[in-house]
């Protein structure tokens, strides 16, 4: 886990999108869903629920968000 990944997490989780969160951090889309996906596989665990545009936090997502903002 690193610090890019906890920082691209927050700021999905923060806008609700992967595009919006992307240019709050200055990433490209596809990099920061590479960080997301790579978390998630570290952690063993979803998210986020993808709908379309829109994400929402799972459970998980919702237990390591202070986590990953306590990190960060």
């Amino acid at each position: 886990m690193t610090f890019r990944q906890l920082e691209a997490f927050l700021a999905v989780a923060r806008a609700r999108s992967f595009s919006r969160g992307a240019q709050r951090i200055h990433l490209s889309q596809p990099t920061l869903s590479g960080h997301i996906r790579e978390l998630e596989r570290e952690l063993g665990k979803r998210l986020f629920v993808r709908r379309g545009r829109e994400v929402s936090l799972t459970e998980a997502g919702r237990v390591f968000e202070p986590r990953a903002a306590h990190v960060v």
